[in-house]
């Protein structure tokens, strides 16, 4: 939390550049290259998608050389959403941490606290899926649960515990969903929120900052992946979204 807190602080920013590589593999070293140094004077955060280097023969190698070339005060979250037994996710977080070398993760919550605790670290920070962005047509999170509310609700509220038990967990809810994501707000009032599905995915900014942001203007990181990749010219995009971040943004961090 310090080094993002850091970050956000000097780069007025709260705009993650997501990593979602595609093409041939030279094509895609030279933008991961590219995409990385001209959007870094405006990232509160980076988050490479693990499933994007993982496809590639050089994947964890890639992974591993964008993850150096980012500059060493800029987090990076792996978006990998791991979910397993803790015996098992103790391994993925030697692998996220200290092979990739990642400041934070996504993690998937469905086998309970089990899942989440391996990733806790000094240093590191978990975001835990609670409503992604996603528009399934039998969404599991949507499930309403017995004493009220949905599954969603029932994972930010856990979360929230945690959070307060052993520290360094925030949650990932889509823009996608404007209302899920102030009520997850209601039920998380302090939490930082990992915030995908601005741009391609249809979400929309303006609602998503009345929606997710705290009285203190901060608390959201709103992700963008395939607007910065596919731009002309990823530092005027990045500046742009930044730009208009914090115009809607109601006070500055």
């Amino acid at each position: 939390m310090k080094k993002l807190l850091q970050r956000i602080q000097t780069a007025n920013s709260l705009l993650c550049v997501g990593l979602d590589p595609v093409g041939d593999d030279a094509q895609v070293a030279r933008r991961l290259a590219e995409v990385v140094d001209q959007t870094s004077p405006f990232a509160a955060a980076f988050k490479p998608n693990l499933a994007f280097f993982l496809s590639r023969e050089n994947g964890v190698q890639l992974l591993r050389d964008t993850v150096q070339r980012i500059p060493k005060d800029i987090p990076v979250i792996l978006d990998g959403k791991f979910g397993d037994i803790s015996s098992t996710a103790e391994h993925y977080a030697r692998f996220a941490y200290d092979v990739v070398g990642a400041d934070a993760v996504t993690v998937n919550p469905y086998m309970g606290d089990d899942a989440v605790r391996p990733f806790v670290r000094e240093g590191k920070m978990v975001f835990v899926l609670s409503k992604t962005s996603n528009k399934s047509q039998y969404s599991m999170q949507n499930m309403a649960l017995t004493r009220g509310g949905s599954l969603a609700h029932g994972v930010a509220t856990v979360a929230c515990q945690l959070d307060a038990e052993i520290g360094g967990i925030g949650l990932v809810v889509g823009a996608t969903y404007p209302g899920a994501l102030a009520d997850v707000r209601a039920i998380c009032p302090e939490q930082w929120f990992l915030v995908p599905g601005v741009g391609a995915q249809g979400g929309d900014l303006a609602a998503t900052l009345r929606a997710g942001l705290r009285p203190d203007g901060a608390g959201l990181l709103i992700n963008t992946s395939r607007a910065l990749w596919q731009a002309d010219d990823a530092a005027a995009t990045a500046r742009e979204l930044v730009a208009q971040i914090n115009e809607l943004r109601a006070v500055g961090v």
